[in-house]
């Protein structure tokens, strides 16, 4: 009877949230990630090449999922379809595709809510997970977060459970878990040998394995510890060849030469190095493959870039941001059952979870690119396991009404999960003034724009300075004004160079690096002093057509 009910409610949050991820994705436009992944995605279909992915460090296996409807959608037309100009009709269908990553996701939530909590912590995780509006906005999309979630919970099931048990439960499995995570995003590679570390260390501790004898010398001690890891250390390396080779393998190699080898090789000092290296780079026929995009993601995380935080721009990444955007981003529900059960159970966080919970938010001072939260969600899901599992006796009803009232916040949130923000640091309205890129605006905001110019626009011109790549910012009502790069002088250039007409501008452009050209600080300067005349929930409209615009205090 345990077992249908736990199957029901699976199935009743999965109806739900799949339903809630088609509609809200019907709402939304592309973002910024979209068009790309798309175009890579059926390039890689058609040629068997994975280059345009590998060179911007995406890993293959989410952008292959989605595309491959399309793909085969395409083989009964007579052409196929083009990525940008069709991006209307084929976008809703790599969004649903990534709906299988999502159940996945679903699913090793309560599998592993049920392994360390039972039946109810079980159930728990899984409405957490199911009802999180972040979650659910991502889903919605044709991205790669949700996927790196799913197969992470997975890697953390196998692993958990293979311990102790023959090779292939113990070793290959969690090998291919490990694999699958790498291939879903660069990060799996990170987040999963973090997870087999953990893992290993905490069933070692459990068996009491790492406690050396009564009285070694601190040494010797030391010595025990090291001697005791010795199988773990082997079954860890043995998975990460498995994990390694399986993503090699899928991600193929189009046997070719890679013309950024080729030029650096190409401008070396003259000398014995530039002479062996020349015919290496003109010879050597194994890119792209894999590596060439875990190189590009580790390069990526070691360079960083600057970040915007509760309405300042650091040009640098800062330790706080993880932490503070955590705790803007996660329903309330969900966050005041973690505290709670941190502070009233924290000896139920004592499991495999739990300690990777601490790893994950330790590691994250150390995340150098903080656009999103996005790249947290793997701990925001082990943590909602883990107050799930520590939910016991009368917080059990306590957890079942944070799962309802978590609810009803994804259900108030529709269609803007992507842009939720809890309310305990103000109106979730004017999140953008807190956090930019993928926590707010990505570039999904069009299709709203379009249905604002409809009913209020008439025949007046439209210009938008946006923020995104979707492609239907190329067409009307739409003229795309980049104002950063616009020879502005002064803010009163502007109604001149928009049109006179109104002026939508995508919050992202106008907060975060506001002096990233010259012009982006004058144009954001002279827009900030002057009042919108209409909203939506990622522009701000401005009437252009009174030659003065008015400045606010100026009246």
């Amino acid at each position: 009877m345990k077992r249908w009910a736990d199957i029901l409610w699976l199935l009743l949050v999965g109806l739900y949230s799949s339903a809630w991820c088609v509609t809200a994705a019907a709402q939304l436009g592309a973002t910024f990630d979209e068009p790309h992944h798309l175009n890579a995605g059926l390039t890689a279909w058609r040629t068997g090449s994975n280059k345009l992915l590998m060179s911007a460090g995406c890993m293959p296996l989410p952008v292959d999922v989605q595309t491959l409807p399309i793909y085969l959608w395409e083989q009964f037309r007579p052409e196929p379809f083009h990525q940008y100009q069709d991006i209307a009709t084929i976008l809703p269908v790599a969004r649903a595709a990534n709906l299988v990553f999502w159940w996945v996701f679903l699913v090793y939530a309560m599998r592993l809510g049920r392994t360390w909590g039972g039946a109810w912590g079980g159930r728990f995780a899984v409405g957490l997970v199911g009802f999180d509006p972040n979650f659910l906005g991502h889903a919605a999309l044709a991205t790669t977060d949700i996927s790196i979630a799913a197969t992470m919970l997975a890697l953390v099931y196998h692993t958990h459970h293979g311990a102790g048990r023959g090779w292939w439960p113990r070793v290959f499995v969690p090998g291919v878990g490990f694999g699958l995570a790498t291939l879903a995003k660069a990060s799996g590679m990170v987040f999963g040998g973090q997870a087999f570390l953990v893992i290993g260390v905490w069933h070692l501790a459990k068996t009491g394995a790492l406690t050396p004898p009564p009285g070694s010398s601190w040494r010797a001690a030391a010595a025990h510890v090291w001697h005791a890891g010795y199988g773990l250390r082997k079954d860890i390396a043995a998975s990460l060849l498995i994990g390694f080779t399986l993503v090699f393998a899928y991600t193929g190699c189009d046997w070719g030469v890679e013309p950024t080898f080729v030029t650096w090789a190409a401008r070396l000092p003259d000398g014995p190095v530039k002479d062996a290296l020349v015919p290496v780079s003109t010879n050597l026929r194994v890119f792209p493959n894999a590596g060439e995009a875990l190189v590009q993601q580790i390069k990526h995380n070691m360079r960083g870039h600057g970040t915007y935080l509760l309405g300042e721009w650091h040009h640098r990444a800062t330790v706080a941001y993880f932490p503070v955007a955590l705790s803007m981003k996660t329903p309330l529900p969900a966050l005041l059952l973690i505290l709670l059960t941190l502070v009233l159970r924290p000896r139920a966080w004592n499991t495999p979870a739990g300690w990777l919970a601490l790893v994950l938010l330790l590691f994250s001072f150390n995340c150098r690119v903080q656009i999103g939260v996005r790249f947290m969600f793997t701990l925001m899901a082990v943590s909602y396991v883990c107050a799930a599992c520590a939910s016991r006796g009368w917080l059990r009803w306590f957890a079942a009404g944070c799962v309802i009232v978590t609810a009803a916040v994804s259900a108030a949130a529709w269609p803007h999960g992507l842009s939720y923000f809890n309310r305990l640091w103000g109106d979730p309205e004017q999140g953008y003034t807190r956090l930019h890129d993928s926590n707010y605006d990505w570039g999904q905001g069009l299709p709203e724009l379009k249905a604002w110019y409809a009913a209020n626009g008439g025949d007046r011109p439209l210009a938008v300075w946006y923020y995104g790549t979707d492609p239907a910012i190329l067409y009307p009502p739409f003229k795309l004004t980049h104002l950063s790069f616009a020879p502005l002088a002064t803010g009163d250039e502007i109604p001149d160079l928009a049109g006179r007409g109104y002026l939508a501008v995508s919050v992202s452009a106008l907060y975060g690096d506001r002096a990233i050209t010259p012009s982006s600080r004058v144009a954001s300067d002279w827009l900030l002093a002057r009042e919108p005349v209409a909203r939506t929930h990622t522009f701000l409209i401005y009437d252009l057509s009174n030659s003065k615009s008015e400045a606010r205090n100026s009246k």
